[in-house]
């Protein structure tokens, strides 16, 4: 059996969208034990993925309390692996095209995320992984003037870039239609492009990707044909290798996902392309072969860009999260790539 790439499952769906205006958010506790107690004929995961944000890992956490996050790691063993930088405005980040001051913030969060991760490091707990951002700002905004917004973003995520290379960090803009600068797969192409940094590539999440084919926030840049209908896999097949192609060479992170073709947003993060449960009836991806685009090169070769992938499932309902067998089927499903498109070391 393939032990590479590793499995990891997420923690920020106890955080990303709960909140007083939606369902209350699953503490790191809770979602460490899940993610330990899921097995499948006797593989587990291996790692979870971290979101610097409290009721989870707080951006301004001591040493110490790194220290005692590490043990608690150790003690289910798992590994941690890439690190969510809390680059929002609302949670003491600013737009990377912004303010002087909205790029100060958004780059303090990307020092400290940096800190937490070489502690991690220091550990013995994070062999892999990278840092996620994203431009921390909506594409309407972006809209008003493309080349200048884009520009912008750029120059930030130089300085981001920058400033993880002290840490011998690798930055991953994460391709979501709700981020400007991100919300298409051109745009996304356009602003690794422009920042021009070796540290820097992109995230690819299965669910959000999907929705680059539709051109949504972005109709020009529509992979598919103004009359597709999603029953034509023959169609999102050559749309996700279109994309795929352009996208892949720049891929250093990957989350497995699933979409059933439409957008959704709860508490207070704006719509994007929606995550559903791997076995959803109405999920548009064949996950283990589409999941091969991204993990494989034009020629069928597997590219081995990165040493784990990571489950996301975004803004699930807490009844769903709650129960032990959605983590059992998840990862059942992260099995499935891994047979697929994994490799022995």
């Amino acid at each position: 059996m393939s032990n590479f790439p590793k499995l990891h499952n997420a923690a920020w769906p106890g955080v990303v969208g709960k909140g007083p205006d939606s369902e209350p958010p699953i503490g790191l506790d809770e979602m460490l034990e899940y993610t330990a107690n899921a097995e499948v004929n006797g593989v587990k995961f291996d790692g979870i993925d971290l979101f610097l944000f409290d009721p989870h890992v707080d951006i301004d956490s001591s040493k110490e309390d790194i220290w005692k996050l590490a043990d608690k790691l150790k003690s289910l063993n798992l590994n941690a692996g890439s690190l969510v930088a809390p680059v929002w405005p609302d949670i003491g980040g600013g737009s990377a095209m912004g303010s002087n001051e909205d790029k100060k913030n958004f780059l303090t969060q990307v020092r400290k995320s940096c800190e937490i991760g070489k502690v991690l490091r220091q550990e013995g707990v994070r062999p892999y992984g990278v840092i996620r951002i994203d431009s921390a700002t909506d594409p309407g905004s972006w809209a008003e003037n493309p080349k200048e917004s884009t520009n912008a973003i750029a120059a930030t995520f130089r300085e981001a870039c920058d400033l993880a290379a002290d840490y011998d960090e690798t930055l991953a803009a994460e391709g979501e239609i709700c981020w400007a600068g991100m919300h298409s797969w051109k745009v996304m192409l356009e602003t690794l492009e422009a920042v021009d940094r070796e540290n820097i590539g992109f995230q690819a999440d299965m669910a959000h990707t999907l929705l680059y084919l539709l051109g949504y926030n972005r109709p020009e840049d529509r992979i598919v044909p103004k009359d597709f209908e999603w029953g034509d896999r023959e169609a999102i097949k050559k749309g996700l290798e279109t994309m795929t192609d352009a996208l892949r060479p720049w891929t250093v992170d990957f989350h497995v996902a699933q979409n059933d073709g439409t957008v959704f947003g709860s508490g207070n993060h704006d719509k994007t392309g929606k995550h559903c449960l791997p076995d959803d009836p109405n999920g548009r991806l064949n996950i283990a072969e589409d999941a091969g685009y991204w993990l494989r090169d034009k020629d069928g070769n597997l590219t081995k860009a990165f040493q784990h992938i990571c489950w996301d499932g975004c803004m699930f309902p807490n009844e769903v999260m709650g129960n032990q067998q959605t983590w059992n089927d998840i990862l059942s499903t992260m099995i499935e790539v891994r047979e697929k498109h994994g490799w022995s070391e």
